[in-house]
């Protein structure tokens, strides 16, 4: 590779993870401590002005990967690398204005004592991006115009307004320090399905206006699907997956990530009842003691030997979509 292509390569990529851990310490008896594995060795990358999407159930170490990321969690072990920049150990001062994030929910994430042009202008405050106070009042309510809410709601306090709305001032307020990277921490979840499409179509238009690239963690892969350029399915804090987003929903190959698809409802009853739905059996195991080889191994009807003892790789089966399993050619078989 030229020194020229190098460097585009560099620049088209804007976040870069390489085997990120994110461990945390549980007692364990009277003087021995364990560790909930949430992230264990995940690496991906994403382009400038694309959204990956991040997929999984309950527990599987999607919203830690998010803020391990923008390290709001120290990682335990691994690298992340922004815009060509390890910032792994650096003050991340400097990069809060280019990272932000939008929380899950909309309740919890807004302080009720602090009136949303308040809320919105901290990150302004802080970062000192207004020279004036005329300055700041305009820059507020164009966050607030640009999310699609109005001026007289800058005076008024997070109670007053719905769930909808909420996250609304959320986006706002990560938008206000013109930000190039968010993570978007199931941002709709705790949404009403009408607001949803809202929020999701809202999403999309700031980031063909403003360059925005995302990080979209969800459970509904339709949603996902809908927004994102390519997607990743994690389990038990691995990646098990990760293609086009339309290459993953038609043409997946891992055994979980086939049952996550078979359980996304079809709005047509004829195809709906044609599907053969795949039901795992068994529970997610415990992170605190996840069972050794494959992760998935305990809920697959393709695990043997093999896959109880040997971690399998995520490996590149085609032009830019990996899978980890030792089994494929019997899963794309059936």
């Amino acid at each position: 590779m030229s020194l020229a292509n190098e460097k585009s390569t560099k620049n088209n990529t804007l976040v870069e993870v390489r085997n990120l851990k994110q461990y945390f310490p549980v007692s364990y008896g009277l003087f021995s401590k364990k560790y909930i594995k949430a992230i264990d060795d995940v690496s991906f990358n994403i382009k400038r002005g694309e959204t990956l999407g991040l997929v999984g159930e309950s527990g599987c170490g999607k919203t830690t990967t998010g803020r391990s990321i923008l390290r709001l969690y120290e990682p335990t072990g691994g690298r992340i690398i922004y815009d060509g920049v390890d910032i792994t150990k650096v003050d991340m001062k400097p990069y809060r204005k280019k990272m932000q994030i939008v929380f899950q929910d909309p309740y919890a994430s807004l302080d009720p004592r602090m009136t949303v042009g308040d809320i919105i202008g901290e990150p302004i405050d802080i970062n000192k991006l207004a020279g004036s106070k005329k300055e700041r009042t305009y820059m507020i309510l164009e966050m607030l115009n640009r999310v699609g809410l109005n001026s007289e709601h800058a005076n008024r306090y997070p109670h007053e307004f719905s769930g909808g709305q909420r996250q609304r001032i959320g986006i706002a307020r990560a938008l206000a320090v013109n930000p190039e990277f968010i993570v978007c921490d199931e941002p709709i979840s705790a949404l009403d399905v009408s607001i949803q499409a809202q929020i999701v179509n809202m999403f999309e238009e700031l980031q063909e206006k403003m360059g925005l690239t995302y990080l979209f963690i969800a459970h509904d892969i339709s949603v996902v699907e809908h927004i994102s350029n390519r997607i990743g399915v994690m389990y038990l804090g691995k990646l098990v997956e990760l293609a086009d987003s339309h290459e993953l929903v038609f043409h997946n190959v891992h055994p979980y990530t086939r049952s996550l698809i078979s359980a996304v409802p079809i709005p047509d009853p004829a195809s709906s009842r044609k599907r053969k739905r795949i039901v795992l059996e068994g529970d997610v195991p415990s992170p605190l003691n996840p069972p050794s080889g494959c992760r998935f191994c305990t809920r697959c009807p393709y695990a043997d030997e093999r896959c109880k003892t040997e971690e399998p790789k995520l490996t590149e089966i085609s032009n830019g979509h990996y899978a980890a399993c030792h089994h494929l050619d019997k899963v794309q078989g059936n």
